[in-house]
């Protein structure tokens, strides 16, 4: 891609660095929804995954590069590092896509040379034209990032640089991988390689950085206005520790505040030109489609897309809001896609209504997905008095692109009161379809409800996160529950929303069972699981 001065080019690392966040594993199908929807915001790199990490993230790219995007869509990227099986297998996962991308990457950092690498500079500079020259053989648009760039030194990180330039690389990222330097740091040291670097003009200078200071965005914003015109982001800044760059962020303040950036890209302050081509409505969509499948719950102050970001508590403001919104919002909730749309929908509805308005909300169901969304919404529509677009959203979450269902929750029955032991009667569908029944006692029903299931499905594992929220207002308003368990080590999330909480946290837990079997490579019970041996035992 051509280096456009006048333009902010928007790399989403959501399927790569963002699903590397605790919890946060997509399966193959919930990655393609996430990608669709990141092609419906108008990205323009989706980064898709670690093709050489595993077999799944090489089949998961292979699909992206397949069935995201085309000609006028977004390019499809693999990320690489610097060896030739990591960037034959990126080459060979990107290949369906019609624009596509090799990322490879080295540490230039001393830090990182001595204790990670255990290489001496002279071999990275071997290294690095080799291996850039290696990928452009596959692909034309090859990105070389210098892994730990914040903490590089500068003459050494130059050479690099100006290496992978002249041997073919399109786009140089420099990444503050710990997230430790500070904006003023951050601008120098782009404006520093635009100047020292005598090919710098031939490629794009992109930027990628972690969350750990909380400096990320303000980086990036100081970066762009020394002459990054890449941003390496993530929806909800989700990522490793504290987590990247957020995108929403970093594209409301280069709109919000393009009188004040558009100087630095050579504009008249007034021009009304967009800095990027991310579609700013699809950005609410885009963050709950992600906070739902990954199980990150997104934070209520969260800036654009937090639920409190648009709400008034003051008296103060709500006064100065109803005379004009512009006394104390700075953006349309509107311009974001935020809408508070009541939907005529109800239990005299049409399926064809019903998928009409999925669709508009940016879900493309099968004739399945479909059918359930809409007995669901049916279910729904006998116990809720009005139904809103974050309750349909709310339904189809939990259903669509889930793993295949080991197990299924057939029943969910609780017994609990300030006289009675808690008590849960739960039911469960295995693979082969036999239904098997546990009774159990807890200190809560919640805590009944999972020791019933644990005693049924027999998949050891620790519950770390038991999160409920509401939806919408309202006493008959869905309460959306996120379970996040963990064994050997990884993090598993399952999400499910219902008018009742109990039910809601029965369906959650048994996602990210469903999720843990899935990551195990497992379609059917171990065989130690004896279901109904577990059932004679539990009466």
């Amino acid at each position: 891609m051509a280096k456009d001065p006048g333009r902010v080019l928007i790399f989403d690392t959501t399927l790569r660095d963002g699903e590397q966040s605790p919890g946060a594993s997509l399966n193959l199908e919930e990655k393609l929804a996430i990608a669709q929807q990141l092609a419906r915001l108008g990205v323009d790199v989706i980064e898709a995954g670690f093709p050489f990490a595993s077999p799944g993230d090489f089949a998961a790219v292979q699909k992206i590069a397949e069935q995201v995007g085309g000609e006028e869509g977004p390019i499809i990227c693999g990320l690489s590092r610097a060896s030739k099986p990591d960037i034959k297998a990126c080459a060979d996962s990107i290949s369906p896509a019609p624009k596509k991308r090799i990322h490879t990457f080295i540490a230039t950092s001393d830090i990182h040379l001595e204790h990670k690498l255990r290489k001496t500079r002279k071999e990275v500079l071997d290294i690095v034209p080799d291996m850039v020259s290696y990928a452009k053989g596959f692909v034309e648009d090859v990105e070389f990032s210098c892994e730990d760039a914040a903490r590089s030194d500068l003459d050494f990180l130059y050479e690099v640089i100006e290496l992978a330039i002249s041997s073919g690389a399109n786009t140089i990222n420099i990444p503050d991988t710990v997230g430790y330097t500070t904006p003023s740091e951050f601008g120098d040291l782009i404006l520093n390689i635009n100047k020292n670097v005598p090919n710098i003009s031939e490629a794009v200078l992109s930027v990628h950085g972690h969350n750990d200071l909380g400096l990320a965005v303000a980086n990036f914003l100081e970066a762009v206005k020394n002459g990054a015109r890449q941003l390496e982001c993530t929806i909800n800044g989700i990522g490793e520790r504290a987590g990247n760059a957020a995108l929403e962020e970093l594209i409301m303040a280069l709109h919000v505040r393009r009188s004040y950036f558009n100087p630095f890209f050579g504009r008249p302050p007034e021009s009304p030109t967009p800095l990027t081509a991310v579609r700013t409505e699809e950005i609410t969509k885009s963050s709950r489609l992600v906070s739902n499948l990954t199980g990150m719950v997104v934070q209520p102050n969260k800036a654009i897309v937090g639920a409190n970001a648009f709400a008034h508590e003051s008296g103060i403001h709500q006064d100065g809001v109803l005379k004009n919104r512009l006394t104390y919002e700075i953006i349309d909730a509107k311009t974001v896609g935020l809408s508070d749309n009541k939907i005529s929908l109800g239990k005299l509805s049409g399926r064809s209504a019903v998928r009409a308005r999925l669709e508009d909300l940016g879900y493309d169901l099968n004739r399945e997905d479909l059918n359930d969304a809409f007995a669901r919404f049916k279910d729904l529509a006998d116990r809720k008095r009005e139904i809103t677009d974050r309750d349909l959203e709310a339904i189809v979450s939990e259903q669509v692109q889930l793993p295949e269902a080991l197990f299924q929750l057939k029943l969910v029955q609780v017994s609990c009161g300030t006289s009675l032991m808690p008590t849960a009667t739960v039911t469960v569908v295995g693979k082969d379809e036999e239904e098997k029944t546990s009774v159990s006692l807890g200190t809560g029903p919640v805590d009944a409800v999972v020791r019933a299931l644990d005693s049924l499905t027999e998949e050891p594992n620790e519950l770390i996160e038991f999160s409920v929220k509401s939806v919408t207002e309202g006493i008959d308003a869905l309460g959306e529950v996120t379970i996040r368990i963990r064994r050997d080590g990884k993090l598993f999330s399952g999400h499910s929303a219902d008018t009742d909480v109990v039910v809601a946290a029965a369906q959650a837990y048994i996602n990210a069972l469903n999720r843990l079997v899935a990551a195990e490579g497992r379609n059917s019970i171990h065989p130690q699981h004896d279901l109904a041996k577990v059932n004679k035992k539990s009466g």
